[in-house]
C-alpha cells in the first residue's frame, strides 16, 4: 500500500493530537479537563431538533438530494442574510448548501488553485486554509494577523509577486483562534485588494451568531462591492449547537458558486435533506431565543476564564466573539508547545498551543469555553495553582 505523496506534505491535524493525548491520559487513570477543541457540550436548540425528527420521518427527504439544495433551503438563506445581515441574496445562484464549512473551504482549493498558484490565508488561522491548498498541489502564503492592528493583516505587506499569484484570500471575523472581531475598515480594504488583484476572497463565517456586550458581527457581504470579489461560508455548527450535522452554505458571487458546483457534483452528493431542513428552523426567528440564551451561557464562562486568568497574572483581553479565549503564555517557557504540555502534564488540563496554528500564533493559547461551568472553572483552577 502506497499513499500519496500529497499527504506527506501536511503535517497532522492538530485536534486529532489532542485526541490522542486526552486517551492517553484517560487510560492511565487520570481526570482530563480538555479545553482545546470547540465543540458545544449543550444539544442542538430544541425546535431544530423537532423539525429534523419530522424531516427524517418524511420518505420525501429519504432519496438523492440535489447539490444545488432544496429551495427552500436556499431561500430561507436568503431571507436570513436579509434580515441579520441587510444583505440581499438570489437564492437561485447565490446560495448553496456545504457538507459543513471545513468541506467548503477545502473543495474551494480544489476549484479554484493550480499547482503553480497560491492561497492567502491569516495566520494564525483555521488549518484547513493552509491545508486545502496544498493537498489540491498549489501553495499557500501566510498573512500575519497583527495583533496591533486589531488581529487583522497587513495587506500592503503582501507582494506584488505574491498577489499575482495568488487566486484565494482566506479570512475569518470572529476570528478563530483569536477571538478577534472585524476591525473598522478591514473588509473595505479586503474588497480593494482583491479587485486589484483579481483574487476571489472567501470569509469563513463561523462565529458570526456567538457575539457579546452587544457587539453584532457583519457579514463580509454587507460591504460595498465585496458580492464583486468574494463569497462566505455560512455555518451552523457553533451558533446554533450543530457540529454533528455539518450544515453549511456558501453563499456571494454567482460566478464562483457555479464554479464550485461543477466541482461538487463530482465529488459527492449533497446535503441529507431532513439535514437542510433542519437548517431551515435554525434560521428562522424562532430560534433567536436558544442562539441569545447560549451566548449568555458562552459570556459566563469567558468571564469565569478571563476573570482566573487575570488572577494568575496573564495579560488577556476578553473576545467579543466567538467561543475562544485567546491569551499570551507565561514568561519562562520557550514555545507555547512547551506552556500547553506543562499545563497538560502538571494541571491534566488539555490547551491548544498557539504555534499550531501558524506560526504568528506562537507566544499564545487558546481555551475554549465549551465544557460545564464547573468542569471550567476546576480546569482555570488547576491552571491558575501552577502559578
Amino acid at each position: 500500500m502506497r499513499p500519496s505523496k500529497r499527504l506527506d506534505l501536511i503535517p497532522p491535524y492538530l485536534f486529532a493530537q489532542l485526541e490522542r493525548k486526552i486517551a492517553d491520559k484517560k487510560a492511565a487513570g487520570i481526570d482530563v479537563i480538555s479545553l482545546g477543541i470547540g465543540d458545544p457540550d449543550t444539544p442542538t436548540y430544541p425546535p431544530i431538533v423537532a423539525a429534523a425528527q419530522r424531516a427524517v420521518a418524511d420518505p420525501g427527504t429519504h432519496q438523492y438530494p440535489s447539490n444545488r439544495g432544496r429551495q427552500d433551503f436556499r431561500e430561507a438563506f436568503a431571507a436570513f442574510y436579509a434580515r441579520r445581515f441587510g444583505v440581499t441574496l438570489d437564492p437561485a445562484t447565490e446560495v448553496m448548501p456545504a457538507i459543513g464549512a471545513k468541506e467548503c473551504i477545502f473543495n474551494l482549493s480544489l476549484t479554484f488553485l493550480d499547482p503553480d498558484d497560491i492561497a492567502l490565508a491569516s495566520d494564525p488561522g483555521y488549518p484547513v486554509y493552509t491545508g486545502g491548498p496544498l493537498l489540491a498541489g498549489a501553495g499557500s502564503v501566510l498573512m500575519p494577523l497583527k495583533p496591533e492592528l486589531g488581529f487583522a493583516p497587513d495587506l500592503g505587506a503582501i507582494s506584488d509577486a505574491d498577489a499575482a499569484r495568488a487566486k484565494l484570500l482566506f479570512i475569518n471575523y470572529p476570528n478563530n483562534p483569536t477571538g478577534a472581531i472585524v476591525p473598522d475598515g478591514f473588509f473595505e480594504q479586503v474588497v480593494e485588494f482583491a479587485r486589484k488583484h483579481d483574487i476571489l476572497v472567501v470569509h469563513d463565517n463561523a462565529y458570526s451568531e456567538t457575539t457579546y456586550d452587544g457587539y453584532a458581527a457583519p457579514s463580509f457581504l454587507s460591504t460595498p462591492g465585496a458580492k464583486e470579489v468574494g463569497v462566505e461560508v455560512f455555518s451552523l455548527s457553533k451558533g446554533y449547537n450543530m457540529t454533528g450535522w455539518r450544515a453549511a452554505a456558501i453563499v456571494g458571487n454567482a460566478d464562483a458558486i457555479a464554479a464550485y458546483w461543477k466541482l461538487k457534483s463530482n465529488v459527492d452528493s449533497g446535503l441529507f435533506e431532513a439535514v437542510q431542513l433542519a437548517a431551515i428552523e435554525a434560521l428562522s426567528p424562532a430560534v433567536d431565543a436558544d442562539v441569545a440564551a447560549m451566548n449568555a451561557i458562552y459570556t459566563r464562562r469567558r468571564d469565569l476564564v478571563v476573570d482566573a486568568l487575570k488572577a494568575a497574572g496573564v495579560d488577556v483581553t476578553a473576545p467579543k466573539g466567538t467561543i475562544y479565549v485567546w491569551a499570551p503564555i507565561p514568561p519562562g517557557y520557550e514555545s507555547s508547545a512547551a506552556y500547553c504540555e506543562h499545563v497538560l502534564e502538571q494541571a491534566a488540563v488539555v490547551i491548544s498551543p498557539g504555534g499550531a496554528y501558524g506560526a504568528s500564533g506562537e507566544g499564545f493559547f487558546r481555551i475554549s469555553l465549551t465544557t460545564p461551568d464547573d468542569r471550567l472553572a476546576e480546569a482555570v483552577e488547576r491552571i491558575r495553582r501552577l502559578g
